[in-house]
């Protein structure tokens, strides 16, 4: 059975892509073909994300910090990712769509994880969900996978557990850490899950853990030996007001572009130039000549 080919967001076929699903990142794995993943918080953005042609689109928690301006991803909430997540599913045609399920949304019973998650599917329209947490996480990745909720684990930094591990810090350089780090892969694994995000560890670490399990694994500041990359998009195109961490290499500079479209926007507005003529709409002729008859 052939996958079906996906419309772009005007309704224009697309250049005979095929919509891609866990089954296609499986396969990418297998032959060794980079996994191209990326962030987005609303439907402009997704859309351009889309049509590019990444393959996996993540509703990041990220959009706390750089959609919403926390200090960390901790405060949103299940309905403010709902929110986003659903402006992103409208503009996706192409990419797989994963949804982060927010700090609070899983730590909690497994029958309350359940019932968070699979709003995000029926609700939400995202394809997967991700989760933060290595082998303590098995058992809701199985009760997950029943309920017909595929899981991207994410294993390494992870931002929920920030305080935890006392700041954004590398993790996996001592033995016993990278123990405990293919440990979880392998739990991750054997639970269901069918990714992995590695973050925050070093190169050998995470070469390790892709070339031990047999699901895709995605990086993001895990070097180049994962089978797939992932970025923040603000940060590909300097957009989060913030030092950018050694991993980000940034391909555009969207903040300067707007900066320099507002302070043309607010000169033309203040010296009155804008609008212009061409830019108003006019009465037709006949009822010009009656208002000036009546002026």
């Amino acid at each position: 059975m052939s996958l079906p080919h996906f419309r772009s967001a005007d309704g224009a076929a697309g250049q005979g892509a095929a919509k891609v699903t866990l089954a296609t990142l499986q396969e990418k794995k297998e032959q060794k073909q980079p996994i191209v993943a990326l962030t987005a918080y609303d439907y402009a953005t997704a859309r351009l994300v889309d049509e590019a042609g990444v393959d996996l689109i993540l509703v990041g928690d990220s959009l706390a910090m750089v959609v919403m301006g926390y200090e960390s991803t901790l405060p949103v909430t299940v309905d403010e990712m709902l929110h986003h997540t659903r402006a992103v599913r409208r503009a996706v045609r192409r990419a797989l769509l994963v949804a982060d399920m927010p700090y609070g949304s899983y730590q909690v019973t497994v029958h309350e994880a359940v019932a968070n998650a699979t709003r995000f599917v029926k609700d939400g329209g995202a394809e997967a969900v991700k989760i933060e947490g290595g082998a303590s996480r098995a058992e809701l990745v199985e009760r997950l996978v029943d309920a017909e909720v595929p899981v991207v684990g994410h294993l390494g930094l992870t931002p929920q557990a920030v305080h935890r591990m006392g700041g954004y810090k590398v993790q996996g350089k001592t033995v016993a850490a990278i123990g405990r780090l293919l440990h979880d892969a392998h739990a991750l694994e054997a639970a269901g899950a069918s990714v992995l995000v590695l973050e925050g560890m070093p190169r050998e670490v995470a070469a390790r853990i892709t070339a031990e399990v047999g699901i895709p694994t995605i990086g993001i500041g895990a070097g180049p030996d994962c089978d797939g990359q992932i970025l923040v998009f603000h940060d590909l195109v300097n957009l989060s007001f913030a030092k950018p961490a050694k991993f980000v290499r940034q391909y555009g500079d969207a903040a300067a572009l707007f900066r320099e479209a507002l302070a043309g926007y607010v000169r033309d507005v203040s010296g009155r130039s804008f609008p212009a003529d061409s830019e108003s709409y006019h009465l037709p002729a006949e009822a010009r000549e009656t208002m000036a008859r009546k002026a």
